[in-house]
Formats: structure tokens, sequence, C-alpha cells
């Protein structure tokens, strides 16, 4: 089943001699519990390509189908309600509120969607013992590491139970180890927990996690393959 699905998906900024073309023609599949990177220069599409999956830009042509949803036709609203219910966002820079607790940050969602406390505190449980977080429950942010506050942004990403996280170099503000300790996090949210991932990242180490990779060029795919053997797989 495809949860993700574009064709002839097209990104353009300014027009007429001063356009800028920055997705061309992009016709890529994600497959539910697939775990796939996106890579490339810098300026290539990445970012704006992950943009125009969640809903935060608009597309200049083609089509975007989240499941069996064309993006394209939904307004302001419904895409409000799109990105709340099937994307989970994880960016760069954790973006946690610094006066909640991790356990809070990660419950947050579903209290804003009215789930009554005591089962939002639950479903936020299981999601921080799934990343290995838990013991931070009572943690306010600025008492956490990096690695840490990342591993609780993708709990809250995932507490919603979202059909696929969308996940913008969620690496590139951690050290190696950190980042590598994340990309175990993901694979197992993927591979073990069945839930599809798309990732950009710089970082070639990361795609060692995922079983496929897609590289862009200039505003288009050039090459979309699996990983011979993800990471995960070889030293298990």
């Amino acid at each position: 089943m495809n949860i993700i699905k574009t064709e002839d998906l097209c990104k353009q900024y300014g027009a007429g001699e001063t356009a800028v073309s920055a997705l061309n023609n992009i016709n890529i599949e994600i497959k539910s519990g697939e775990f796939v990177t996106v890579m490339g220069p810098s300026g290539c599409g990445k970012s704006t390509l992950l943009q125009l999956l969640g809903g935060l830009d608009s597309l200049t042509s083609g089509k975007i189908w989240l499941e069996s949803t064309d993006i394209a036709t939904l307004n302001d609203d419904e895409i409000t309600q799109m990105r709340r219910h099937k994307i989970g966002f994880i960016f760069q820079f954790f973006n946690l509120i610094p006066v909640l607790t991790a356990g809070e940050n990660v419950a947050l969602p579903l209290v804003l969607d009215g789930i009554k406390p005591k089962e939002a505190n639950q479903r936020a449980k299981e999601w921080m013992d799934n990343v290995g977080i838990l013991d931070r429950w009572s943690h306010t942010p600025n008492e956490m590491s990096g690695g840490q506050q990342q591993r609780v942004a993708v709990a809250r990403a995932l507490v919603t139970d979202p059909a696929i996280i969308l996940a913008d170099e969620p690496t590139g503000n951690l050290d190696s180890q950190s980042a590598n300790e994340l990309a175990r996090v993901l694979y197992s949210i993927s591979y073990d927990l069945g839930r599809t991932i798309l990732m950009v990242t710089h970082d070639p180490r990361m795609s060692d996690y995922a079983n496929r990779v897609i590289y862009l060029q200039d505003g288009k795919v050039v090459n979309s393959s699996p990983t011979p053997v993800p990471m995960m797989e070889a030293v298990a």
C-alpha cells in the first residue's frame, strides 16, 4: 500500500525570466512500513520535497497523494487536519516547549485534540518507552541532552499514530554518537513497529539504516534504489 505517491510533481519559485525551478517532475512512491532516506547535494530540493509532502508549501503542478487523498484538493483547514492526524514531523531543531516536561511535550498533541489527560499521558508513556526515553518523563528540555530531546520529539511525532513520519535532517544538530543512537531508534520504529519514515539527510551514514535511498540532483530524482543490507540487519 502506498502511503505517499507523487506524479510529475513540480515546484517553481518566481515567474518569467527570474523563475527558479526547485523540483522537476518528481515521481516517487513510499510504501507502508518503509524507511526511506532522501539524499543529494545542498540545494537539490530535498527539504522542498519534504515541505510539499507535508502540506507546508503548495506545489506548482503535478499530484501528491497521501494514502488516497489528493493533497492539492484540500483547503487550508483540511490540510491542517491532515498534518495533525496523518503526518508526524521531526526537524533538525527539536522545537520542544521549554516550560513543559518531556512527558507534557509528548502528550501535548493529544491534549490539544481533546483527548483526556489520563489517556494522553498513557499513550505518551508508551511512545517514550518505545524510543527509550521514558526515564526522562519529568525532565524539562534544558535538563536533557540534544539526543534525548530529539527522541522526545520523535515520541511526540508518533503519539498521534500518523500514517507517515517526515524527518528533515533530524540528526543535523547532534554529535556522531547521538546521531547513531537516533538512527537506531528510527530503524526500530520502522522495522519492529511497522511505521513509515521518509527522512531527508546529508549524512550518508544515516542511509545505512534505511531500506531504500532516493537521490536528488538539480530538483530531479536521479536514482532510487534499495540499500544492500540495512546496517541493523547486518549487525544483528
